[in-house]
C-alpha cells in the first residue's frame, strides 16, 4: 500500500512537471506579434497641392511714340478704364502747330491744281468743239458730193478733193481729242495733283502725331502702375503705364514635372489664399504648357475660375489643391505596407507570405489595391519578415481593426506636392 501511494505521488509530480514544461515550451515558441493593417474598402482621393499666383491673361504696357513732356496723368493707380479713355496727355502745342501748317500747305496745293485746270482745260475743250464741228461739216459735204457724182453733175476730181477735206477734218478731230486728254493728264496737272497728294499725306501724319500725344486705354482695363509723372521727358518706346485688360483672371502655377502624368485639362481644384483662409473657391485646369522648363524641372499650368472672388488681386499667392483621381469605394492598404517590386507581406494561417499586388491611385498614407488582396486580410507593416515565419497581429492592430469595423468611414489621403 505504501509503495502504491509513493508511486502515485511520483506519477503526480511527473505529470505536473510535464505540464509545466509544456507550458514553458508553448510560451517560448508562441508566434511574435507584428504590426499589421487590414485590407479595407474605403473612399480614396488623390490630390496634388501647388502654389500659384493670380495673373491677368493679358497685361499691356502703354508706351510713347513721341518725344515730349508729360503734361498730365489722367488716372490714379487702381482706376478702372473704359476703352478709349485718356490715360496720359503729352504736351501737344508743337504737334497742333504742325497740323495747322499741314492744313495750309494742303489748301495751297489744291489751289494750284484748280488754277492749272482752269488754264488748260477750257482751251482744249474749245479746240475739241471746233474740231468736232469741222469734221461733221466735212463729212456732210463729202456725202452731198458723192450724191452729185453718182448723178453725173460733178467730176472725179471734185469728189476726191471733198473726200480729202473730210479726212483732214477727221484727223484734226482726233488731234483735238488727244489734246484734251493730254491736258487732263499733262505734266503741269500731274505735278499739281502730286503736290496735293503729298500735302494730304503730310496733313494726315501731323494729325496722327497730334493724336499720339493723347495716350488712350486700348480697351476696358485696370490701371496697375503709373510709370511716369507730369513734367517727365519721354521718348519713343518709353513705358508710361501698365494695364491689365478686363478679362477673367487666371491662376498660374509651376508644377513639378514628376506630377505631369497625373494632370489633365478640366480637372477641378480647390483654391485658398493665405490672406483669406476661410474663403475657398473653385478652379479648373485650363491649359498645360507643352514644354517643360529644363532649368526648374517644372511645367506651367493655368487654371480658369468659374467665379472670381472680389478679394483677388494680381500676383496674389494662393494654394491650389488639384483633384487628380477619386475613388468612391475601393480596397486600400497603408502605403508603408507596399514593398519593393509591387509586393506585400500578408498573414496566412499564422505565417508570413509574400504576395504580388497591382496598385492604382496613391494617396499620402494609403494606396489603392486593384488585384492580389481581399478585404479583411492582414498586411504586414514595418520591416520585411521571412516568408513562412510564424507571426500574429499586434494587439493594437486588432483593436484598431475593431474600431474601423464599428463604423469609421476611413477616407483616404491625398498626394501633397508643392510647385516650384
Amino acid at each position: 500500500m505504501m509503495l502504491t501511494q509513493g508511486r502515485r505521488r511520483w506519477l503526480g509530480l511527473l505529470v505536473l512537471t510535464l505540464a509545466l514544461a509544456g507550458a514553458v515550451a508553448a510560451f517560448g515558441v508562441r508566434a511574435p506579434a507584428v504590426p499589421v493593417a487590414a485590407v479595407r474598402a474605403a473612399p480614396l482621393v488623390q490630390t496634388v497641392v501647388v502654389s500659384a499666383r493670380v495673373a491677368s491673361p493679358t497685361r499691356v504696357f502703354l508706351g510713347s511714340t513721341l518725344t515730349g513732356r508729360v503734361a498730365a496723368f489722367a488716372q490714379r493707380e487702381g482706376a478702372r478704364l473704359a476703352a478709349g479713355e485718356l490715360v496720359v496727355q503729352l504736351e501737344d502745342a508743337e504737334w497742333a502747330a504742325a497740323l495747322q501748317q499741314a492744313d495750309a500747305a494742303l489748301a495751297s496745293a489744291r489751289a494750284r491744281l484748280q488754277g492749272q485746270r482752269q488754264l488748260a482745260l477750257p482751251l482744249a475743250a474749245q479746240q475739241l468743239v471746233q474740231a468736232t464741228a469741222n469734221a461733221a461739216a466735212a463729212e456732210r459735204e463729202r456725202v452731198r458730193n458723192q450724191t452729185l457724182f453718182d448723178q453725173g453733175f460733178i467730176g472725179q476730181a471734185r469728189l476726191d478733193e471733198v473726200a480729202r477735206a473730210a479726212e483732214v477734218a477727221q484727223a484734226q478731230l482726233r488731234a483735238a481729242q488727244a489734246q484734251e486728254a493730254a491736258s487732263e493728264s499733262g505734266p503741269e496737272l500731274a505735278q499739281a495733283r502730286l503736290q496735293v497728294r503729298e500735302a494730304e499725306a503730310a496733313r494726315e501724319a501731323a494729325k496722327v502725331r497730334l493724336a499720339q500725344a493723347r495716350v488712350l486705354a486700348p480697351g476696358a482695363a485696370l490701371l496697375l502702375q503709373r510709370l511716369v509723372e507730369p513734367g517727365q521727358i519721354v521718348q519713343p518706346g518709353t513705358r508710361l503705364a501698365e494695364l491689365a485688360l478686363q478679362q477673367p483672371p487666371q491662376l498660374v502655377a509651376l508644377v513639378d514635372e514628376k506630377f505631369l502624368g497625373r494632370l489633365a485639362l478640366g480637372q477641378s481644384a480647390s483654391v485658398v489664399a493665405d490672406a483669406y483662409p476661410q474663403q475657398a473657391f473653385e478652379a479648373r485646369i485650363a491649359s498645360i504648357a507643352p514644354l517643360v522648363d529644363a532649368q526648374r524641372g517644372s511645367v506651367e499650368v493655368k487654371f480658369a475660375l468659374p467665379a472670381v472672388p472680389d478679394f483677388l488681386r494680381d500676383d496674389l499667392t494662393v494654394s491650389v489643391e488639384i483633384v487628380t483621381a477619386r475613388r468612391e469605394r475601393t480596397l486600400v492598404i497603408p502605403a508603408e505596407a507596399l514593398r519593393a517590386a509591387g509586393t506585400v507581406q500578408v498573414l496566412e494561417q499564422g505565417r508570413v507570405a509574400q504576395r504580388e499586388v497591382r496598385t492604382g491611385v496613391r494617396g499620402v498614407s494609403e494606396v489603392e489595391v486593384l488585384q492580389g488582396l481581399r478585404e479583411g486580410e492582414w498586411v504586414v507593416l514595418g520591416d520585411d519578415l521571412r516568408p513562412g515565419q510564424r507571426a500574429r497581429p499586434a494587439p493594437e492592430a486588432a483593436a484598431a481593426q475593431g474600431r474601423r469595423v464599428s463604423g469609421s468611414d476611413g477616407i483616404g489621403g491625398a498626394m501633397q506636392a508643392v510647385g516650384r
